[in-house]
């Protein structure tokens, strides 16, 4: 029962020391270190793979599936917002040269 209180009084702690921490992130920075966290969450891929494939129980299997099917919706997640961050800063040419002429100044998307 001690090591339970110890892990939830961690727990908590962490909770608050990370949204402290975000949330003096200025706006700036916040999407390129996002992205590079979830990037980086592919090691929870691995992780997931092991318990996965340990099946020790059920249970285990079937969260070790579930592990690796969120994780990879994380990582796929964090490479398209980096891949969306940095089609912000391509050059004008390539992205509105085609619809420059069209639709009177309107974006259509």
């Amino acid at each position: 029962m001690t090591t339970f209180i110890v892990a939830i009084t961690i727990f908590t702690l962490a909770v608050f020391v990370g949204f402290e921490i975000i949330t003096k992130v200025p706006p700036t920075l916040h999407t390129p270190l996002m992205s590079g966290s979830n990037a980086i969450s592919g090691i929870t891929v691995v992780g997931a793979l092991v318990a996965a494939g340990h099946q020790h129980t059920l249970i285990s299997a079937i969260l070790g599936t579930l592990a690796i099917a969120l994780a990879m919706v994380n990582v796929v997640g964090g490479f398209m917002v980096t891949d969306r961050m940095l089609r912000m800063f391509r050059s004008g040419r390539s992205t509105g040269g085609a619809s420059a002429g069209k639709g009177g100044g309107a974006d259509a998307s």
